[in-house]
């Protein structure tokens, strides 16, 4: 660790002396969900540099809570966390339902980095509720500014669903126009696709099937249906 320790003799300070370096959390949490290649690891963080990246997890991996794993025959490379690491998951967990509960969803979306956002849709499109053929989606958002303002997910049977920037030139099965508010606010469980078309703030098309079922196959984060969630205000 590179700051200078509190010099309390408390165990939560020291968890604290541990975890605090910003992003380290974030990368553990990625980590827990499913990530363990640098380019995974670094799209579903979102703003956080390689170099940065690749320093935070030299410290994980010095600190015990991740250990790096090299393929010799291939030279990829996984970082996957340890026991000590994944004895923080009820932590982890403790947090995320009590910033739910606790943190206004005005507060909770301020900010939203757009690619790491539609990395983590991808992972909840539940393609088995999806029809059994190729279908590709448009997500095209109306925010000033954005690095990219469209985004393409190809869902195609017995494989991961792929998520792109560039036109993929086939035919599209859902459109969906938005700001990335109100994405956000649909995927953190502060708003809902209905509500947020109803105020202006969305608008879905394309393939009448898909459009009627996308609550079925686009599920929110794990934490969006906690009683006493509060939601965006209109």
């Amino acid at each position: 660790m590179s700051t200078k320790p509190y010099g309390l003799v408390c165990p939560i300070s020291k968890a604290t002396e541990l975890l605090e370096p910003r992003w380290t959390v974030q990368i553990l949490t990625e980590m827990w969900n499913g990530a363990s290649r640098f380019n995974d690891l670094r799209r579903g963080v979102g703003w956080i540099s390689p170099g940065l990246l690749s320093k935070r997890l030299k410290e994980l991996e010095r600190n015990g809570l991740v250990e790096r794993v090299e393929d010799q025959a291939t030279g990829t490379v996984d970082y996957l966390r340890t026991e000590m690491a994944i004895a923080l998951e009820p932590v982890l967990d403790a947090m995320g339902h009590w910033a739910q509960r606790h943190i206004e969803a005005e507060i909770a979306l301020d900010g939203i980095d757009l690619a790491s956002l539609m990395w983590k849709i991808r992972r909840r499109v539940d393609a088995d509720q999806l029809p059994r053929r190729r279908i590709l989606m448009r997500f095209h958002f109306n925010d000033e500014k954005l690095p990219h303002d469209t985004y393409w997910l190809l869902s195609v049977p017995g494989s991961p669903v792929e998520l792109c920037v560039t036109e993929l030139g086939q035919d599209v099965d859902l459109y969906l126009e938005s700001s990335v508010n109100a994405l956000g606010a649909v995927y953190a469980g502060r708003s809902t696709f209905d509500k947020e078309i109803e105020k202006g703030e969305m608008y879905i098309s394309g393939d009448a099937r898909i459009v009627r079922t996308i609550d079925q196959w686009l599920h929110p984060n794990d934490y969006a249906l906690l009683e006493g969630t509060p939601m965006l205000k209109d």
